[in-house]
């Protein structure tokens, strides 16, 4: 059984590796032929006239990635806290298990729900078509929840709140000055997971954010 683990292991780490060889494989020669400044900064999308820059793409997937994590990291904190100090026993199992089911939830219903919900929302509250960037912010704030929250603060060791409280401090300065800053490691870990799914995400994004090659101009505008 250990050789059939060790295989199974290599087979994963393979099919990574051939799949990094095909893209560059196929992809090097195209941006050769282009040329690798006229790939990465050009401005204009357009394959039927030779124009291949994907700046704007590079742009628009940095600026609703910034737009995500700060939206998401906040509401995923204050729930890994609440579910760590505050929430009853009786509704934790039932609010963790739906967490991680969030987690399992595949990236084109996200898009659809995006699409019959946020989309028309945005379009009533602010005007426009609502297939915007901000769409595609909130869409994806909501996407990295269960990646974050995944990372709570029962990671740290109870004598650490056991021990504030029992130097005089409260409950809340307990859990934000002594149990966050000792847990500071598993947050940043638990953000960069959420920012690596956040930065790869496609057809969500293309679902709610207008699919239009261009760089950005605003909350409220396609990219």
């Amino acid at each position: 059984m250990k050789v059939v683990f060790l295989i199974a292991a290599c087979a994963s780490v393979l099919a990574v590796f051939l799949i990094c060889v095909f893209l560059f494989a196929n992809g090097l020669p195209a941006m050769g032929k282009i040329g690798p400044l006229k790939f990465l900064f050009g401005t204009e999308w357009r394959p039927t006239n030779d124009k291949f820059g994907i700046l704007p793409m590079i742009v628009a997937s940095i600026y609703v990635t910034a737009g995500a994590i700060l939206i998401g990291v906040p509401i995923a904190l204050f729930t890994s806290v609440f579910m760590a100090r505050y929430c009853p026993k009786k509704i934790y199992k039932p609010l963790k298990s739906g967490i991680e089911l969030m987690a399992g939830v595949p990236s084109i219903v996200y898009g659809y729900f995006g699409l019959v919900l946020l989309v028309p929302l945005i379009r009533q509250l602010f005007g426009g078509t609502g297939s915007s960037m901000l769409a595609a912010c909130i869409l994806l704030g909501i996407m990295i929840l269960p990646t974050i929250i995944g990372v709570t603060v029962r990671s740290v060791p109870e004598s650490y709140y056991e021990g504030s409280l029992a130097l005089g401090a409260t409950k809340e300065r307990s859990i934000f000055f002594v149990m966050l800053p000792a847990a500071k490691s598993g947050i940043l870990a638990g953000v960069v997971l959420g920012i690596g799914r956040a930065i790869g995400e496609t057809m969500a994004v293309i679902m709610v954010a207008g699919n239009q090659p261009r760089m950005p101009k605003g909350l409220l505008q396609g990219v």
